[in-house]
């Protein structure tokens, strides 16, 4: 396909949807796309069948493209299928008519992949084929426009385990009249901020920080190799297509992008806040990289102590955002 702007971003869902979007004339920036499709989030999850704790920092897979799609008006068609040749024929029909589509798969199978994890919620624009490759977009730490071989493309659609789904593509049509981003700024801020501040349980939002904030000092005594753990959990937090900081970067990116569209005290108070945030979620990564390759307790100890003041940071940040409209006026 010609013309496709393939330009890999740092996060593979806001990638995707940044390659669909442009290809219908709608450029937005990766923070925009972040910040609208309500991405920020935190949870902290164990349980028997994971080896290690997880730490994630975003909303669930697919769910920021839905969000984003309501909130900017725009024509989100979905196919899910368990045969594989009704799927490969889904993605094949938009192809031949001109239009890149998005795919969730397994990142386990694609062979341009650097790590091998298995991640079935992970996200790439398509925008072409031949009798032996697809053409893919993914991040740009990935390669940004890369190569798999059909065989590889089909096992990862095929996977099945935690966040996938069944052969899941889909397109995105924007409107004949572009979205007014003046009006869908304060409805995306205030809702992440209302979800992030109201969590259903402890594991989640800044209740989920805190959590972490309790728990990650005692890290070393939950696994028999903290020299692996501990380091690949650091990883995920500040390079795993998180656009670093656990996502903060990105949404800190976000709200500086509104400030220059819209004049709100609450609105600066939530970027100088996230400013500060994004620092120590890089800071905490990088202690809980040491603590794995020197086991010293005292730096999850540390980590632990920066969660805690980073659950109180973020929640004044989401307080003062989610009043978000009381004092904006468009600049």
């Amino acid at each position: 396909m010609n013309g496709v702007d393939a330009r890999g971003g740092q996060h593979c869902e806001t990638t995707a949807l940044g390659v669909l979007l442009r290809s219908q004339g709608l450029d937005l920036s990766e923070p925009m796309l972040f910040g609208l499709g309500r991405g920020l989030s935190f949870v902290y999850w164990d349980s028997k069948r994971l080896e290690f704790p997880f730490l994630g920092g975003r909303v669930k897979p697919f769910e920021l493209t839905r969000n984003l799609a309501t909130g900017l008006g725009l024509d989100l068609r979905v196919q899910e299928t368990t045969s594989a040749r009704r799927a490969w024929a889904n993605v094949t029909a938009h192809l031949d008519a001109g239009r890149p589509v998005g795919l969730q798969l397994d990142s386990y199978h694609l062979e341009y992949f650097g790590s091998k994890v298995h991640f079935g919620g992970h996200v790439v624009a398509m925008y072409g084929y031949d009798e032996r490759d697809a053409h893919l977009v993914d991040t740009e730490q990935q390669g940004g426009a890369v190569t798999t071989s059909l065989t590889s493309l089909a096992r990862a659609r095929a996977a099945r385990g935690p966040m996938s789904a069944r052969h899941r593509s889909f397109t995105l049509t924007a409107p004949h009249d572009r979205p007014s981003l003046h009006r869908r700024i304060v409805p995306a801020i205030t809702a992440c901020a209302d979800a992030f501040l109201d969590p259903p349980i402890a594991n989640l939002g800044h209740r989920g920080v805190e959590k972490a904030g309790k728990l990650v000092p005692t890290w070393l005594r939950r696994t028999d190799a903290p020299e692996r753990h501990l380091p690949q959990a650091a990883l995920l937090m500040e390079k795993a297509g998180t656009g670093g900081a656990l996502f903060r970067n990105l949404y800190r990116d976000f709200l500086a992008e509104c400030t220059r569209l819209l004049d709100s005290g609450h609105l600066r108070t939530g970027h100088r806040l996230y400013t500060e945030a994004a620092a120590l979620w890089t800071e905490t990564a990088a202690l809980i990289a040491k603590a794995g390759e020197t086991h010293d307790e005292r730096c999850l100890v540390r980590a632990g102590a920066i969660l805690c003041e980073l659950s109180r940071l973020e929640r004044e940040a989401m307080r003062a955002l989610s009043r978000l409209g009381s004092d904006t006026a468009i600049r």
